[in-house]
């Protein structure tokens, strides 16, 4: 299992690098050429939600993108340090009393994980009091010797 892993302040400019990164690590884990742009949209938008939540909460951690090679798996786990309570609270708790600049956020947060989902077969969101995780993986077609 190779892994590769990529933290960034948390600047809108440094998610076109993890979009190349994520990019060049998917081709050299086998990742059919046609899917590479899905990982290259996937990723950034997963980064531009991360950079997103950490910069209106204040938190001035690196976003954290880590690339995994498996035996038949490429996976892409993009975290954020914003406890649960802060990331899409709206989608979880309803939106009363909530300021129209937080009801804006709490929208483009839904709509870029429905890009994700739209882009990965396979995803998975998680939350936790330590951060929120979007963990997405596609299948490695890298050839093996007969």
């Amino acid at each position: 299992m190779a892994i590769v892993e990529l933290r960034f302040s948390a600047q809108p400019e440094h998610v076109r690098t993890a979009r190349l990164v994520a990019a060049a690590v998917a081709r050299r884990a086998g990742v059919d050429e046609a899917v590479l742009d899905e990982v290259r949209l996937a990723v950034g938008e997963a980064c531009s939600r991360a950079v997103g939540l950490h910069r209106s909460h204040g938190i001035t951690a690196p976003v954290r993108v880590v690339l995994s090679e498996e035996e038949k798996t490429f996976s892409i786990e993009v975290g954020d340090e914003v406890p649960m309570s802060g990331a899409g609270s709206a989608a979880v708790s309803g939106n009363g009393g909530d300021a129209p600049e937080d009801l804006d956020a709490d929208a483009e947060d839904e709509m870029g994980l429905a890009v994700i989902s739209g882009l990965v077969d396979d995803v998975e969101v998680s939350s936790t009091e330590g951060g929120g995780v979007i963990r997405m993986s596609w299948p490695s077609s890298v050839l093996t010797a007969p």
